[in-house]
């Protein structure tokens, strides 16, 4: 009797230590409480596969085929997206779960709203979860937790936890497929400005921002140059000219809202369009070879017939910049996350990632 009585505290000190262990790769190691998540498709974890109005949810393979499932997510990505590598950084084991359908979730570690096709403007993505409607769906979620914990410690946890949002590349689409005006630059400044300002009246201190890539570069843009305007595959100079402008036009107002309205607040740019810029000119710096061709598609820069079921897709996708013709590869995003992440500030301001998340933990 003893020795069974033995064998089974052995076990269940075993089992107890194994579950320790396991939850440490997922709570002891966090270095934020929470992540909440808006954007667009470069962030996206599954939403757009709720939205019944949505074409292309990123729900068929190969979207997914180097996720540890193999089996598509959501994702716009042949794994991983940076999201999910940011998240690691910070201690979790991948993005926070998409907020649809809102049941069952553990509000409080975090959440993602990013709606493949949305925008900075309201007006961008008619059917996906616009900015307003992801701020909107956080509300909720944070009476929640209000309700849950308490306003103090919900005020506490907000304080301590990022608010990543990596949007904007919609609204650049949109307009050039429209026209280039200058109406535009004071919509997106305007309406970024009301949702950091709305973010942090719900209890928002910590932002981690994505500026938007230069989206002259992606494989559809230099697809649109070739056949349309001058022939050549290379990247659509006027379309990364105002991207330039409008993430300068951002850098400008956070640095006035920290100094000025927004007491307590504290922000770091990742710069994507840098960072891509950094890719195209230096290629092999980042162990990439092919910069300007998608992974998954065929026909010209593999963007004329696109990624689908399918589609042929490229077997060494770590050579590759862009998974498809508008999204990186997982290997993109996993670049990405390092520069925005480390010390290092040549592809972020005005502090980096990690100097963030350490401010106030």
């Amino acid at each position: 009797m003893r020795l069974a009585t033995s064998l089974f505290f052995a076990l269940f000190i075993y089992v107890l230590l194994l579950v320790i262990t396991v939850e440490g790769q997922i709570d002891v190691d966090k270095k934020v409480p929470a992540i909440y998540v808006f954007g667009d498709s470069t962030a996206d974890v599954g939403n757009n596969k709720n939205l019944p109005a949505i074409n292309n949810p990123a729900d068929f393979l190969p979207y997914g085929i180097d996720y540890p499932t193999k089996k598509p997510t959501g994702r716009f990505s042949n794994g991983y997206n940076v999201i999910d590598y940011l998240a690691k950084h910070m201690g979790f084991m991948e993005s926070p779960p998409p907020y649809l359908p809102p049941r069952n979730k553990t509000w409080e570690t975090g959440v993602s709203f990013a709606s493949a096709g949305s925008g900075i403007l309201n007006s961008t993505g008619p059917g996906t979860l616009s900015m307003a409607k992801q701020i909107e769906y956080f509300a909720k979620v944070r009476q929640d937790i209000v309700n849950k914990f308490g306003q103090e410690q919900a005020t506490l946890l907000f304080s301590k936890s990022i608010f990543l949002i990596s949007s904007g590349g919609n609204d650049f689409f949109a307009l050039f497929s429209s026209n280039i005006n200058l109406k535009f630059y004071y919509d997106f400044i305007s309406n970024y400005d009301k949702h950091i300002k709305e973010l942090y009246n719900l209890g928002a201190r910590k932002f981690a921002i994505i500026d938007v890539p230069p989206v002259g570069c992606i494989p559809g843009a230099r697809y649109v140059n070739l056949k349309n305007l001058t022939h050549t595959d290379g990247c659509l100079k006027i379309l990364n000219s105002l991207v330039g402008l409008v993430n300068s036009g951002v850098r400008s107002l956070l640095k006035d809202l920290k100094s000025s309205e927004l007491r307590g607040m504290e922000y770091s740019i990742g710069s994507s369009y840098d960072l891509v810029l950094d890719i195209v000119d230096h290629p092999h710096h980042y162990g990439f070879k092919a910069v300007k061709k998608a992974c998954c598609g065929s026909g010209r820069l593999n963007v004329e017939m696109g990624c689908d079921e399918t589609s042929p897709y490229c077997s060494d996708r770590d050579n590759f910049l862009f998974w498809d013709a508008v999204h990186p590869t997982m290997k993109t995003a996993q670049v990405a996350a390092t520069a925005f992440f480390s010390n290092s500030l040549q592809f972020a301001t005005p502090i980096s990632f990690k100097t963030l998340v350490d401010i106030g933990n």
